[in-house]
């Protein structure tokens, strides 16, 4: 019997490098539908692997996954799998941790520029009221010697810092596991998220969505910060309260925010904080680049290729179920 990998859903082009890598193992592709729980209940009875990007893999998905030895995450966060249930289970679960950082970073630094020159405003304007038409009288900085206030100092948060750096910026670094140490080496100062709020110009969130990060920015974080100051998110969209966000977008509590993600994944256009005027938003684009998802796409493929072929991947979220006696690739270790 082939091997068959699950792919739950995708939102570029093709599968075909996925398709490619897995074809070298002797492993079919097989494309959900839909995203659906009932339909990836359906699926995933019968693959040996997944794949998932967006779509949530419950408890109920995983729990039906009878043959599954890895389900492998098109991304960075793990937030949409049940992880405990698939550890239980003796599935392993990997990601790429490390891909789109130069993405990611430059989208950063792309909505801070944008909203600080106020490119897009003044785009709009100039094309439905004229040249020159809305004078000078903003708010725009300097950029040299403000600060950046970066939460959530991993790879990408340390990319931004450096990109940050080159504009003469100064970094303010909060992360729990970060060490002043660790922030200097990227130029940055350690401080800790009450003061970050308070003294930065400019706010970007590069954490993880896990319950201690959930609407880790709200009322009480928000009414810390600069009244011109700007926040952007570009990791994941349940990590700011929206509704006290749009409270204070609306008082001029702060000045303007950047996201590149809602709570609601595929919000609809009269969503309430895209339609106001001090929002800049994109779709979800910050990882893209033609580069970036091939890389993605393969990466991803290989980490599950490398479980099926009794090999261990490079990137485990669950390392401890390799001790587990009830590991279902048990041939890992033998």
């Amino acid at each position: 019997m082939s091997k068959k990998v699950l792919v739950t859903d995708y939102v570029w082009p093709s599968v075909e490098p996925e398709r490619a890598v897995l074809a070298e193992i002797g492993a079919e592709l097989v494309v959900a539908p839909d995203g659906s729980e009932e339909t990836l209940i359906s699926l995933a009875k019968d693959v040996d692997g997944i794949l998932t990007c967006f779509a949530k893999v419950t408890d109920k998905v995983v729990r039906a996954a009878k043959r599954c030895l890895a389900i492998g995450r098109y991304g960075v966060g793990v937030d949409n799998i049940a992880v405990e249930t698939a550890s239980s289970l003796g599935i392993v679960v990997t990601y790429v941790p490390d891909y789109c950082i130069d993405e990611v970073s430059d989208h950063v630094m792309g909505l801070l520029l944008a909203w600080n020159r106020r490119i897009v405003f003044f785009d709009r304007a100039t094309k439905t009221l004229g040249w020159g038409s809305e004078g000078l009288g903003m708010r725009i900085m300097r950029l040299r010697g403000k600060s950046l206030g970066i939460v959530g100092f991993g790879r990408i948060g340390r990319a931004v810092a450096e990109k940050a750096k080159v504009f003469g910026m100064d970094i303010l670094a909060y992360d729990p596991f970060l060490t002043p140490e660790g922030a200097a080496r990227s130029g940055g100062r350690q401080v800790d998220l009450d003061t970050l709020l308070k003294e930065s110009d400019f706010v970007t969130l590069h954490t993880p969505l896990i319950p201690e990060t959930h609407n880790l920015i709200g009322e009480e974080q928000l009414a810390l910060m600069k009244q011109d100051a700007f926040l952007i998110n570009a990791a994941r969209g349940g990590l700011i309260d929206e509704n006290a966000l749009y409270d204070a977008l609306t008082t001029n509590q702060i000045a303007g925010v950047g996201v590149d993600v809602l709570a609601d994944l595929n919000p609809p256009m009269d969503h309430r904080l895209i339609q106001l005027g001090n929002v800049i938003v994109t779709p979800h684009t910050a990882f893209f680049s033609q580069e970036a998802v091939l890389e993605l796409e393969e990466r991803a493929a290989s980490e599950v290729a490398s479980v099926l072929e009794n090999r261990v991947p490079d990137n485990i979220v669950n390392p401890e179920v390799l001790s587990q006696s009830n590991l279902r690739a048990n041939a890992l270790f033998q």
